[in-house]
């Protein structure tokens, strides 16, 4: 398997830059549902979910998201029409607007949201991951 980051430090500023490998990272694990931390751009984080079936109907009070379909197909319901994102799609659902993605079929998606942000926005059940993995 090929390594899925590779890091390096910018010398001006110090800071970590690395390269991440997105197939390989999503080989890396079977959780669906689950998001995994894999970068940070300011005050958000870049992260990847394998989706299958339908989640829960949700919004997030003070943020926007960003779902961008790697792999798959993922349907985006919301309150007034449904939404197909294709591979190399994306779609933005602002903040406040309720939402439930579905994929028929296991999709891979890159989430970029806030930090705050939490996978469920203003419900908590079973599929709620308070504090998600890095990879």
């Amino acid at each position: 398997m090929e390594k899925s980051q590779e890091w390096t430090e910018d010398k001006s500023s110090g800071a970590a830059m690395r390269k991440v490998n997105i197939k390989n990272i999503f080989d890396s694990f079977t959780e669906q549902w689950s998001p995994k931390i894999v970068g940070e751009v300011n005050d958000s984080y870049v992260k990847l979910v394998k989706l299958k079936g339908e989640f829960v109907w949700h919004h997030h009070d003070e943020e926007d998201e960003m779902f961008l379909v790697v792999k798959g197909r993922m349907l985006m319901k919301l309150e007034d029409e449904d939404i197909t994102v294709e591979e190399g799609e994306f779609i933005i659902i602002p903040k406040g607007v309720e939402h439930m993605p579905v994929a028929e079929e296991e999709t891979h998606v890159l989430l970029f949201e806030p930090r705050s942000t939490l996978n469920t926005g203003n419900v908590k059940n079973e599929r709620t991951v308070p504090r998600l993995d890095r990879l």
